[in-house]
């Protein structure tokens, strides 16, 4: 595995992505269906930091590969949506091995 700054995101992105998808799939289900709100407490909690996590990790991209704002905004957006990550997945791919060769 890569350790460039674009494969961190990429692998954030899918780990961040994966922690929204529980949230919103299993977490809050749980919730509002069996009353149980600690799971969205605790679910939350990981998905925030892991989103903090890919925030930083795209500004490092930003500074260390010469994306603008425009570019880091698309891959920012996504991480805001439900499967988001994964549709922009294949685009940061090229981007790394055009960074990498």
């Amino acid at each position: 595995m890569s350790n460039s700054p674009i494969a961190r995101l990429r692998t954030l992105g899918k780990v961040e992505g994966i922690s929204f998808l529980f949230l919103l799939g299993v977490a809050m289900p749980i919730k509002y269906l069996a009353g149980n709100p600690l799971v969205v407490k605790y679910a939350g909690w990981v998905h925030g930091i892991l989103f903090i996590l890919f925030c930083v990790a795209l500004v490092n991209v930003m500074r260390t590969q010469g994306w603008g704002v425009r570019k880091a905004l698309k891959p920012f957006i996504a991480s805001l949506l439900p499967f988001g990550p994964f549709l922009i997945d294949r685009g940061l791919k090229a981007e790394q091995e055009g960074a990498a060769g």
